[in-house]
């Protein structure tokens, strides 16, 4: 029998770690490809054959995994390298051909600072209730910054925490708090399943992966008004876009009634994105809101549109915009003024702020 780590698909998955890359692609006979640093590249010169890759996948994840991802043809799950590393695989058909992208997560979670997040976003964590969220696109390390937050309140508090995901990516150590992870497919049937039971389950911190439809996005806001912390992700790319997502999944009859309960109920917002920088590494930009008066009353008069203004004059309660996150990113020359321009939101605010910036070294 094929020792795992004589495998090509291992090898493979190393050298990705090696090259610091984030994503390993696989479609049966054609050749691999890596992402590093954004950038899609071949990983070899050979295609990986049909054989190689049935027997390979098997082998990595199972064989009851796999005939299962046959039969379903779509799967997630993940996987741990030898202490290097923990994948999340996605598992799926191209064109008839078995298809597979693992994504690389680095096995020490980083802190915020390491990250480029304020060390103000931890008073978010510090709420003993309500609903954070974590947005942006795929690939701008929601995953990163949620772990990281549950790393430093493992460190800093007593809470029994509560993970929910799909698959499970970072692997938490019992510090300071009880932290139980549970993943779809295997531990649990669905998120919905998961909240219904974690609101018997005596949390205080309840994490969920993805809040993906009505039900889930239900029960997160109801968890959250009962007394846990919830945090969650979306894919949204900013603070009011990710107000108006979650009131927009609600029928409309019941819309006003949860613009009143996220009102009181959201604790704040970080959306980000992860820019590329001149030699070749990634940095953090985020717009960050923390809800205060101001921002609940534009929830429940349903005008998010005036929200990025508060969030523009909010550096007090630790608010800024995706555009003063880019523009300090400029200022610090990490990235281009190019690159920021196509991370941003309103590139005409991002202009005046490089623009004052500018006259005030002249």
């Amino acid at each position: 029998m094929t020792n795992l780590d004589e495998t090509r698909i291992v090898r493979l998955m190393k050298e990705l770690i090696k090259r610091n890359g984030s994503d390993l692609h696989l479609t049966e006979n054609t050749v691999p490809f890596f992402r590093v640093q954004g950038q899609m590249m071949p990983a070899d010169s050979y295609p990986i054959s049909s054989e190689i890759i049935k027997e390979e996948l098997e082998l990595l994840i199972g064989k009851n995994k796999f005939e299962k991802f046959i039969t379903q043809k779509d799967f997630d799950c993940s996987f741990g390298l030898d202490g290097l590393a923990r994948f999340r695989l996605n598992l799926f058909f191209d064109r008839g051909n078995i298809s597979c992208v693992m994504r690389a997560l680095n096995n020490n979670i980083p802190s915020f600072s390491v990250i480029g997040l304020p060390e103000s976003v931890q008073q978010l964590l510090n709420r003993p209730r309500g609903l954070v969220l974590v947005t942006g696109p795929t690939g701008s390390g929601k995953t990163t910054t949620l772990a990281s937050g549950l790393n430093w309140i493992n460190n800093n508090q007593s809470s029994h925490i509560l993970t929910i995901e799909d698959p499970i990516e970072f692997i938490f150590e019992n510090k300071n708090c009880l932290i139980r992870q549970r993943e779809i497919g295997e531990d649990t049937k669905s998120y919905a399943n998961a909240l219904r039971g974690a609101l018997r389950e005596d949390p205080d911190i309840i994490l969920i992966g993805e809040m993906r439809d009505l039900e889930t996005i239900s029960l997160a806001i109801t968890a959250a008004e009962t007394g846990h912390l919830v945090l969650g992700t979306l894919h949204t790319s900013s603070a009011s876009q990710t107000i108006d997502r979650i009131i927009d999944v609600f029928p409309t009859a019941q819309q006003q009634q949860i613009r009143v309960q996220l009102s009181s109920s959201l604790v704040g917002v970080i959306s980000q994105t992860l820019c590329k920088s001149k030699d070749g590494k990634r940095y953090l930009a985020a717009e960050i809101m923390v809800n205060n008066n101001a921002i609940a009353n534009l929830i429940r008069e349903s005008k998010s549109t005036q929200i990025y203004s508060q969030i523009q004059i909010g550096a007090k309660f630790g608010m800024q915009t995706l555009e003063q996150s880019l523009s300090e990113l400029i200022n610090k020359g990490l990235i281009s003024r190019e690159e920021a321009f196509n991370k941003c939101n309103r590139s005409n605010v991002l202009s005046s702020l490089v623009e004052i910036k500018e006259s005030l070294e002249d």
